[in-house]
């Protein structure tokens, strides 16, 4: 009777003694630092980002097309620190109490935040494009009002995206749980097919041609401005007159685009093997390295930005609540 008793107290719900999922075990000392590893990520990740946020939202300055690019890659990896890590570190400590529809939101929140990150991904990769590829016309074709719809038509189909994909879970959630007490994600044959094509393999493909155009480009005019013979800018008139702070925002934003697809991809190959002992026994370990990439970004920006590191001096020693501080000359 006694292990009886201690059995179902290890249960989430013990009423429910043949169904129920046994509760997590957070002292293990492999839980243990995970949760401290999530939790402290998590921190960074809110906090850097937000800082990114403030930062172009408030100075005039960085209101330019490229800039409210990383500002809406900053808000998903903002979101990614407040609600997906806080989500991933109750499940790993504690019983899924919340119920499907919650269940299902987390999982519509995380698959959406995805969704618009690759989705910038892609914007940031095309606006590279232009501005090394054909730069007289750049400002006519890259506007702020013109960016702000795209931004805006990728935070919109994200969510019918979703709605695709986890459309059986919404349907039947009970098909993807094996007891009370978890939650998992649902995706179906249709739905994974969806997902592994439209976030992975045609962004993958887009941002690549987009940026192997950039890297030729880039060369050609790296050449042209190291041996300054004419001859040479003659041969590569386009690449002639780009201009060096547009390469040199090329080189940045093709890091940033270049540890994305590091932290984004092993997830997909993973999934691509079909190997379900692999799948099970390190998806959820890519899916974090998926999520660094929110804490790295600013990391990033603070790295190869001089007007990120006088913007956070600015943040931090409080000196935008100054009247008129958003014209400060942040550049």
């Amino acid at each position: 009777m006694r292990m009886e008793t201690d059995d179902q107290s290890e249960l989430c719900f013990p009423q429910l003694i043949n169904i129920s999922c046994r509760k997590p075990t957070p002292h293990l000392p492999e839980n243990v630092f995970w949760t401290v590893l999530l939790s402290i990520l998590c921190i960074f990740t809110v906090v850097l980002n937000l800082l990114v946020i403030i930062s172009i939202s408030h100075f005039r300055q960085l209101h330019t097309p490229t800039n409210l690019l990383l500002f809406s890659l900053a808000v998903t990896d903002f979101l990614v620190g407040l609600l997906v890590w806080p989500g991933e570190m109750y499940m790993k400590t504690s019983c899924w109490t919340l119920g499907d529809v919650m269940c299902f939101l987390h999982n519509f929140v995380s698959f959406l935040i995805t969704f618009v990150s690759v989705g910038n991904m892609v914007l940031i990769s095309a606006d590279r494009y232009v501005a090394i590829c054909d730069p007289l016309h750049y400002k006519t074709k890259v506007t702020v009002k013109k960016v702000q719809l795209w931004v805006c038509l990728c935070w919109f189909l994200a969510p019918l995206l979703c709605s695709i994909i986890l459309k059986d879970q919404l349907i039947h959630p009970e098909k993807y749980s094996f007891c009370y007490g978890e939650c998992v994600v649902g995706v179906d044959f249709e739905g994974g097919i969806v997902d592994l094509v439209v976030v992975f393999i045609l962004p993958f493909i887009i941002i690549i041609t987009l940026y192997m155009r950039v890297f030729v480009v880039a060369v050609s005019q790296a050449r042209a401005m190291r041996s300054h013979v004419t001859s040479i800018k003659l041969q590569h008139p386009v690449a002639g007159r780009v201009k060096k702070s547009e390469l040199k925002a090329a080189r940045t934003l093709g890091v940033l685009v270049l540890v994305f697809l590091m932290c984004f991809c092993p997830y997909y190959i993973v999934i691509l093997t079909g190997d379900h002992n692999i799948i099970s026994s390190f998806a959820k370990y890519f899916l974090y390295l998926f999520g660094l990439n929110s804490c790295l970004n600013p990391l990033l920006y603070a790295l190869f930005y001089p007007w990120f590191r006088k913007a956070i001096r600015q943040v931090v020693t409080l000196n935008i609540l100054q009247p008129g501080s958003s014209k400060t000359n942040i550049i």
